[in-house]
């Protein structure tokens, strides 16, 4: 049996991997001060951390060993994607099994939207998903009303000037065209807010239904509206290898020390006092 001491890693990839912060919103937090090892403020990179014997915390909220979830949801109408709200709508989390950790979506649907939603703790994994270096697509059927032109998506990929810029689909194809209405597949590698229904609206053509229906491999097959499932490991590891995290062991591997230190991640405990958001989490926009 291997009784290596698992390997100190960066206090940025910690924060991270914890679901916490990007690692440059995770290096401004230790820069800032708000960040403690073992009870001494830890101000100054590079800074490395023992993911199994170093306790750590956020501005004075504790990060502590939990395992990654992955689970794929069929969002259905009328569900919203937030956490936390306060008009006590359904929400996503709350069509998955009872977890003893919070799982956030990868990618938010605006509670009009259906379809395909990732829920995962995995903040790294969550953050190349969504960022566009890395080039996930995610695509979706939308319907809108009458019949479009042939040269629609040669201009939806040539990109439609919104508030903050440029936005553009990678791959777009009519599936149907009548009088009555038209039904598109649009597939993205950006991940902007609403970024399908503000798209075909600047051109004319307002959303009447949007379905996400894959998000890089992972598809809705089989999948009933409202279910939820977990990844099988199969599905983990081409995903992983999609965004570059080719390597790492499945969630809730058992072995050594060294073992469980990579198939497990730390989460931040309790309410995250962030003076601003991630940029994982301004990179899952609604689309």
């Amino acid at each position: 049996m291997n009784t290596a001491a698992p390997q100190p890693v960066r206090l940025q990839k910690f924060l991270s991997d914890a679901g916490v912060a990007s690692r440059r919103h995770a290096e401004e937090l230790i820069l800032e001060g708000r960040v403690t090892v073992n009870g001494k403020v830890v101000d100054h990179l590079p800074a490395f951390v023992n993911p199994q014997t170093d306790r750590v915390t956020v501005d004075g909220s504790p990060v502590r060993l939990q395992k990654l979830e992955y689970f794929l949801l069929h969002k259905p109408k009328n569900v919203v994607c937030t956490n936390h709200d306060p008009a006590g709508r359904l929400r996503a989390i709350d069509l998955l099994p009872k977890l003893p950790m919070p799982l956030f979506p990868v990618g938010r649907l605006d509670a009009d939207s259906t379809g395909l939603l990732l829920m995962t703790n995995d903040g790294e994994l969550a953050e190349r998903i969504m960022h566009p270096r890395y080039g996930v697509p995610k695509t979706y059927r939308a319907e809108v009303r009458g019949r479009v032109p042939n040269d629609l998506p040669q201009r939806l990929k040539q990109g439609v000037y919104l508030a903050e810029g440029r936005a553009r689909a990678a791959r777009v194809e009519i599936v149907h065209a009548s009088r009555e209405r038209s039904v598109l597949m649009i597939t993205l590698h950006e991940g902007r807010n609403r970024q399908v229904r503000r798209m075909l609206a600047r051109l004319g053509y307002p959303v009447r239904t949007l379905k996400r229906v894959q998000i890089g491999p992972l598809s809705l097959r089989g999948l009933p509206v409202g279910a939820a499932r977990r990844l099988t490991p199969k599905e983990l590891t081409v995903l992983r290898r999609t965004v570059g995290l080719l390597g790492t062991p499945e969630p809730g591997a058992r072995g050594d020390d060294q073992q469980r230190s990579l198939s497990e991640r730390t989460s931040l405990s309790g309410s995250r006092r962030e003076r601003k958001p991630s940029a994982a989490r301004r990179a899952r926009g609604r689309s």
